[in-house]
C-alpha cells in the first residue's frame, strides 16, 4: 500500500507539474472551494487556494444544471461532494482525476459524462515524466 501512495503522489506532482507549465488546465469548480473551506488544517486550505487562484481555471458554471446532475448522481450512491465533482466535471468536459478507487469504479459503472481516472492511469496515458 505505500508503494500505491508513493506512485499516486509522484503522478499527481507530475500532472501539478504539467498544469504549472500549462500543458494542462486546471479546471477549478465551486465544490473544490467548498471542501477547501470545511478542512480543519488552515495551511492546508490557505496553500490550495493559493494554488488555485495561481493556476486554476474557473469557467461559468450553469449551477442549476450542476446542482440537478449533481442530485442524480446521489440517487445513484455518490457521495455529496463527490456528486458535485462529478457533475462539474461532465459540465466541463473534462478528465475527472480522483486517487478515489471507490468513486472511480462507481463514475465507470454509471458511465459519467467525463473520462475517469486515478492519476497513474492519467499519467501513464499520456506519457508524463
Amino acid at each position: 500500500m505505500r508503494m500505491r501512495i508513493r506512485l499516486e503522489a509522484d503522478a499527481i506532482y507530475l500532472i501539478l507539474e504539467h498544469v504549472r507549465e500549462a500543458v494542462y488546465t486546471l479546471i477549478v469548480s465551486p465544490a473544490h472551494f467548498a471542501e477547501i473551506a470545511a478542512t480543519t488544517h488552515e495551511q492546508e486550505g490557505a496553500q490550495l487556494l493559493a494554488f488555485l487562484d495561481a493556476y486554476g481555471n474557473r469557467p461559468s458554471w450553469d449551477l442549476a444544471k450542476a446542482r440537478e446532475r449533481a442530485e442524480e448522481l446521489y440517487r445513484l450512491k455518490f457521495g455529496p461532494a463527490d456528486a458535485a465533482h462529478v457533475a462539474f466535471a461532465e459540465q466541463a468536459a473534462a478528465v475527472f482525476v480522483t486517487c478515489d478507487d471507490a468513486l472511480l469504479k462507481k463514475s465507470r459503472r454509471a458511465k459519467i459524462k467525463a473520462v475517469a481516472m486515478g492519476p497513474i492511469e492519467f499519467s501513464i496515458s499520456e506519457g508524463l515524466k
